[in-house]
């Protein structure tokens, strides 16, 4: 009797769990939102039409300074002045750093007493020499310790002016290595001066475009910051070995602004167009839809959503040309693609 009493008991706890999950899946669907197929979407349009395309091709690069150099001491010694600072402009022969040069100038001076003195010795031993009065060998040992006093003369006054450093070319101090009071020697950078007076602009080009490129032919070049600015850019240079992705290195000279805006290490981009402007349809980017390679767009017709399979060439900015698929007066959905979908009703909003 207690075992069927468990097992009614056993029986009526299952069925009531059942109940209960039979229950909340009811409450929990009749929570959940269902999207009603039939009801319209809201959906942005644009009507397709005919536009002004300038098929202009452009390569991103670098700016890079004409020259740039690392200044080091040919002479070693005490730095006492450093006249320029980070930033500073200098021209070529400007004097920068100021080496210690004291005792080179004292060495300089009792050289100079020496080639007096010889000089003295010179001029007594040809009076002498003329009389008889001594051999001709104490002239000729004068006149050769002379020379020789002059020799090191010369190499002294060539020391003393290796202390003073000064700029090769007109530039922008762009790094200073070392400070008043530290030790200079030769090898050891002290100063980075960078001519940005002339750019070098390097970009990649592939092997296909190469051919659209001409040594010598000036070429329109703008900075990336600085898009409205376009400067000419002559070609000096096309690579003869290609890189790692198969593209060649390109290499133009650029004449900065006056206020020298374009700085080393700015990207920018050179371009050119070698096709006169014609018409087509140009749409914005955002609305293709990419699904296994093949690029769709949603094409409103008869109050629907339709896709359309169309073939696009080249992006421009942030459009994209479109070349086959779409017709001028065609009305394509801009906005709105959430729940959108092949066959869908859709309500324009704008």
């Amino acid at each position: 009797m207690k075992k069927i009493i468990w097992i009614i008991a056993g029986v009526a706890v299952v069925g009531l769990m059942i109940f209960k999950l039979i229950s909340n899946k009811k409450t929990t669907e009749s929570k959940v939102y269902h999207y009603d197929k039939e009801k319209p979407i809201a959906v942005s349009v644009d009507t397709v039409h005919l536009q002004n395309i300038n098929d202009a091709v452009a390569y991103s690069g670098t700016f890079e300074p004409n020259r740039e150099t690392k200044i080091s001491a040919e002479t070693q010694g005490k730095i006492n002045t450093v006249l320029v600072d980070v930033g500073s402009y200098v021209r070529a022969g400007q004097t920068l750093i100021q080496l210690d040069n004291s005792l080179l100038k004292l060495q300089l001076q009792s050289v100079e007493v020496q080639i007096e003195g010889l000089e003295d010795d010179v001029k007594r031993y040809t009076i002498l020499t003329e009389a008889d009065a001594v051999q001709g060998i104490q002239l000729e040992k004068a006149k050769l310790g002379l020379k020789s006093a002059k020799v090191q003369k010369y190499s002294l006054q060539e020391q003393i002016n290796k202390t003073t450093i000064k700029a090769p070319f007109n530039g922008v101090v762009t790094a200073k290595l070392s400070e008043v009071g530290a030790f200079a020697a030769p090898g050891v950078p002290l100063l980075q001066i960078t001519d940005i007076a002339i750019l070098k602009f390097t970009v990649n080009v592939p092997e296909t475009d190469l051919q659209q490129f001409k040594i010598g032919r000036n070429y329109a070049i703008s900075a990336d910051v600085f898009p409205d600015i376009s400067l000419p850019g002559k070609l000096t240079m096309i690579g003869s070995k290609a890189n790692i992705g198969n593209s060649f290195p390109l290499q133009f000279q650029v004449a900065n602004t006056k206020q020298s805006e374009i700085k080393s290490g700015m990207f920018g981009k050179v371009s050119f167009s070698e096709n006169e402007t014609k018409q087509g349809i140009l749409i914005p980017s955002s609305v293709i839809i990419n699904n296994e390679n093949i690029s769709q767009v949603y094409v409103v017709k008869s109050g629907k959503a339709v896709l359309q399979t169309i073939t696009i060439s080249k992006n421009i900015g942030n459009k994209t040309i479109v070349t086959d698929g779409l017709n001028q007066g065609d009305v394509i959905v801009t906005n709105g693609f959430i729940n959108l979908f092949e066959g869908a009703k859709v309500e324009v909003k704008n």
